[in-house]
């Protein structure tokens, strides 16, 4: 299972963001946007094969940044540090905010990919107020 785990995290990203690229470099511009986790920057206890792939992930997100931005490619990875909502509402009709809302997410991924390129990040992380880092 461990062994799995990392490759779908680590292989499975390489494969995705190298085809992305590939595209992108022909048409002369673009935005590749990886997800991690808590484990891309922390190990924690029992998530070894998990954290092993996460942090491959990231390395390779920041070598991509480097090389392709040049390129006119953006290249950024983002930390999600926390659980996330379910599309089901609370009690009150929203979404509690001790949870990463998804459209909140998604504001955040659309934001990096329209930020000017004399300005780019290439890692966000984002977490609920409540989640300790």
């Amino acid at each position: 299972m461990g062994e799995l785990r990392l490759k779908v995290t680590a292989v499975g990203g390489f494969l995705v963001a190298q085809a992305a690229a590939i595209r992108m470099l022909a048409r002369g511009n673009g935005t590749i946007l990886l997800t991690g986790a808590t484990a891309s920057v922390k190990g924690l206890p029992g998530s070894t094969p998990f954290a092993m792939g996460k942090f491959a992930l990231r390395g390779m997100t920041q070598c991509m940044a480097r090389e392709l931005a040049p390129k006119n490619i953006h290249v950024a990875h983002f930390v999600i540090d926390g659980g996330i909502a379910s599309g089901r509402p609370q009690s009150d009709g929203g979404v509690s905010d001790n949870w990463l809302d998804p459209d909140a997410i998604a504001n955040e991924y659309l934001h990096i990919h329209k930020q000017h390129r004399s300005a780019w990040a290439w890692e966000v992380e984002l977490r609920p107020w409540v989640e300790k880092f």
